[in-house]
């Protein structure tokens, strides 16, 4: 997996991580190539020795009840996957976890991940209904005018109606989004096969309270530090780069 520079994705993140008066939003939009050389064949290898690259697994049905289940839905799928099934073969979780492993490393492992903390999403516009409604309820009127401009971007660096998309939905007792301060948090994969490319869209609010904010928050700190090993130390414990890029 690499990490693609896009310009407008960097533009958006710095008005993703917000001050709530109560809460911190960290939020990131990031696209990674799925094309695999070097370490990611070697990892692909090992990850499939519990299973051929095509056998299907089994994901968890998307968090809302009220969101209608995809086997109801007529969707195309990829890989020779049964369009009428809540699974993905292995080599597309593979994916899914590796772009977890990238964005947030070295922070935080997702590599102990399986298949049923993963969801396949009913639709784009019950995931795009869903971000909008969080990030409104959190950040206010002025997410209004950010949404169009947010969803135009992704659009653009994905092709929307091309995706399949997932989300990650972890046991919060045993994962790194249970961290205390944590309220609420949305994973979203927009994942385009004949692109090779996934957009990753992740976002996380936490408690004024809690130890965990956000680097860009505190720029005149940061400034403040010098390039000596003891602030360099300091700023990855302070400002871990798995909560705001």
């Amino acid at each position: 997996m690499k990490l693609l520079e896009n310009s407008c994705f960097e533009a958006l993140n710095s008005q993703l991580c917000v001050e709530t008066g109560d809460a911190r939003i960290l939020g990131r939009i990031e696209s990674y190539s799925c094309k695999m050389a070097g370490d990611d064949k070697h990892m692909f290898k090992q990850f499939c020795q519990e299973g051929e690259p095509h056998v299907l697994e089994a994901l968890s049905p998307p968090q809302s009840s009220s969101a209608p289940s995809p086997n109801l839905l007529g969707k195309s799928s990829e890989d020779g996957e049964n369009p009428l099934s809540d699974k993905c073969c292995r080599k597309t979780l593979f994916y899914l976890i590796t772009t977890l492993n990238e964005s947030f490393r070295p922070d935080y492992d997702f590599s102990a991940a399986r298949a049923h903390e993963f969801s396949r999403e009913p639709s784009l516009n019950w995931v795009a209904d869903s971000v909008n409604s969080s990030l409104f309820s959190a950040v206010g009127e002025q997410f209004n005018s950010l949404a169009p401009e947010l969803w135009n971007a992704i659009d653009q660096e994905i092709n929307l109606q091309s995706c399949d998309i997932y989300s990650y939905n972890p046991d919060l007792d045993s994962d790194p989004f249970g961290e205390e301060g944590s309220l609420w948090s949305f994973n979203y994969f927009f994942y385009n096969k004949k692109l090779k490319r996934i957009v990753f869209f992740t976002c996380r609010s936490v408690s004024v309270l809690s130890s965990y904010g956000c680097g860009g928050l505190d720029n005149e700190l940061d400034m403040e530090l010098d390039d000596d090993e003891e602030a360099e130390n300091f700023t990855e414990d302070r400002f871990p780069r798995a909560l705001c890029v």
